[in-house]
């Protein structure tokens, strides 16, 4: 093994401290996905179809390429952490956010096909403030 500075390393690798993430609450992770999708703003993503249709079982490995999922999932930090892949299953369960909250990021009945990185961020981030009573109203509907 050939020992080499971190100027080097840096030269042909990220390098990330890791103890500052060793733990992350449930709002920093969602502000460091909302972060992770704001250094592209105008990054074509994907959309998942339909989630809101799909059965339980078929949602959680329902996944698409390029997603704001896969950004998520494209960072070390959160592989680290424990983000096994870049399904919808993963995420929810990740970020602590519900069905609800998810779809309202990653559905393709918002945007159509595709969506730019910035206006996930802003979904994202609507995860960690969103409205409370919006929410529950969500919840009574879809029953």
């Amino acid at each position: 093994m050939k020992h080499q500075t971190l100027d080097q390393l840096h030269a042909i690798a990220e390098v990330e401290p890791s103890a500052p993430y060793s733990t992350l609450t449930r709002n920093q992770r969602i502000e460091r996905w909302a972060e992770l999708l704001e250094r592209h703003p105008e990054r074509c993503l994907g959309t998942l179809t339909g989630t809101e249709y799909l059965d339980w079982e078929a949602r959680d490995v329902a996944r698409g390429d390029g997603s704001a999922i896969s950004v998520a999932f494209e960072d070390p930090v959160f592989r680290t952490l424990g983000l096994k892949d870049d399904t919808y299953g993963e995420a929810k369960r990740f970020f602590e956010i519900a069905d609800w909250q998810l779809h309202e990021i990653v559905c393709s009945c918002h945007v159509g096909a595709t969506m730019r990185a910035r206006w996930a961020a802003t979904r994202v981030r609507a995860a960690i403030s969103g409205n409370r009573i919006f929410g529950w109203l969500r919840r009574m509907i879809a029953r």
